[in-house]
């Protein structure tokens, strides 16, 4: 019998990393997973998780999680999915240099110091997954979300280049980039977005009167927006394919903007993208 197989996942709480640690789980995973209410990891808890306190914007939590899960583990891990984040929105032009730098603690920084400190256990047992969570904005830009589109961006430029220095290492680095998936993620943004944007003293002050409504009551409905199982099915591939492709597009719509992006000039494809936004 092959020993069982462990994971982290991060951002557990709801959504995409709660669906996908259950069904890791119930295919046969160890999953250690994380939160930042204690009232979520109480709830993880009860459904026989090890739960974590990870908050991505303080790296004393993501030492003394990798601590617990290496104290766990024996000094192991498997494989590690970066999941947890938020979305900034807002105006390039209004959004504060304070707003900027914690989306990137939240969606870059934090997710490279965990990967970081997990990946000497990689290279001591000679293999491993990691996958990032991305997203389509990390691949093809959307008006109003400046903020989140540089931090999936950068993700992109940071981890794709640390696939290709870990050829033959046998460890293996994927990204995920969806479009719309059921998640809290909207409802969030429209807390940010109170904690952060100026919108009555702001230009676009119009414009977020109706974004901010929508996202209030969770983005907008159809146009592709898929469940969180499409995304656990590549989750799936990137973690047992002897291949893993380095990107996973998920949703139609996603997968039309990638082709997009590969035929149409540059200003043709910003135009198109600025009116569907």
């Amino acid at each position: 019998m092959s020993p069982t197989k462990t994971i982290l996942v991060t951002g557990c709480s709801s959504g995409i990393g709660a669906y996908c640690a259950r069904a890791l789980k119930a295919d046969g995973w160890r999953v250690f997973v994380t939160a930042r209410s204690q009232d979520d990891i109480t709830k993880l808890k009860a459904e026989s998780f090890e739960a974590f306190f990870l908050d991505y914007r303080d790296p004393v939590s993501i030492k003394r999680l990798v601590d617990d899960v290496v104290a766990a583990t024996g000094g192991t891990l498997d494989a590690l999915f970066n999941n947890g984040g938020y979305a900034q929105p807002g105006a390039v032009e209004d959004l504060t240099m304070e707003a900027l730098r914690e989306q990137f603690e939240a969606n870059f920084f934090g997710w490279h110091d965990l990967t970081r400190r997990i990946m000497p256990l990689m290279r001591k047992q000679g293999h491993g997954r990691i996958i990032f969570n991305s997203s389509i904005l990390g691949l093809v830009p959307q008006m109003w979300r400046g903020a989140y589109n540089a931090s999936k961006h950068a993700v992109e430029g940071l981890m794709t280049t640390m696939r290709m220095e870990l050829l033959g290492s046998g460890i293996h680095v994927s990204m995920i980039n969806p479009g719309a998936i059921e998640s809290k993620i909207a409802v969030n943004a429209a807390k940010m977005a109170d904690k952060y944007l100026d919108t009555e003293n702001s230009p676009h002050r119009e414009a977020y009167a109706a974004r901010l409504a929508l996202l209030r009551t969770g983005g907008k409905k159809g146009q592709g927006k898929l469940g969180p199982d499409a995304v656990y099915k590549v989750l799936h591939h990137a973690l047992t394919s002897p291949s893993p492709r380095p990107h996973y597009v998920v949703t139609g719509p996603a997968k039309l903007g990638v082709a997009l992006k590969r035929i149409l000039p540059a200003r043709w494809l910003y135009a198109l993208m600025a009116k569907w936004s």
